[in-house]
């Protein structure tokens, strides 16, 4: 049996110069079945640069996974400094009407140790007042309401009355202060 296949062999293999007759394809004369081995230097070169890319991917998704977690803490951070921005801004009204009362001597003592103690839990959980009269109008921080003539040059440009308080909620504008501008 080894005899036939040795004879079908050679019936397929040409010879330099020779052309392959119809339907045969010429058969390389290295290797055990005709073929060149493949190249060792190559293959290894294959595999390492397929690994570059999948480290790279590995790395990249990494990194991005690690930058979400840091993105979710700052946002849950912020939800948290924030969350009473609501509560406060709807209780800033009646702080102003508080201040107008104890400025006319109108509240009783008690009123006033009730107000002094709600200012006191507010700033404790991050409100501040703004302090905008003699400081350069900022548009950032006021709302002008009017201007007036300056009654001299160091005036100009700069809040010279505040009618509306403004305050800061953890260094976040949440009222601006609504003033009279000197011009």
């Amino acid at each position: 049996m080894n005899e036939v296949r040795d004879s079908e062999k050679d019936k397929n293999v040409v010879t330099p110069g020779e052309t392959p007759q119809s339907g045969e394809t010429p058969a390389k004369e290295n290797g055990p079945h005709g073929e060149l081995p493949p190249d060792p230097h190559n293959k290894v070169a294959d595999l390492e640069v397929a690994l570059t890319k999948e480290k790279d991917k590995y790395l990249r998704l990494f990194a991005e996974f690690d930058n979400f977690k840091k993105r979710n803490v700052k946002d849950r951070i912020e939800l948290l400094k924030y969350a009473n921005e609501e509560v406060i801004s709807s209780m800033l009204p009646v702080i102003d009407d508080l201040e107008r009362a104890r400025e006319a001597k109108q509240l009783p003592d008690g009123v006033v140790l009730i107000y002094q103690k709600l200012v006191s839990t507010l700033e404790q959980r991050g409100l501040k007042p703004m302090e905008s009269v003699g400081a350069e109008f900022d548009p950032e921080l006021h709302d002008a309401i009017s201007q007036v003539p300056a009654k001299d040059k160091s005036q100009k440009n700069t809040v010279v009355e505040e009618i509306e308080k403004g305050y800061y909620l953890n260094d976040k504008v949440i009222r601006h202060a609504r003033v009279v501008v000197g011009k």
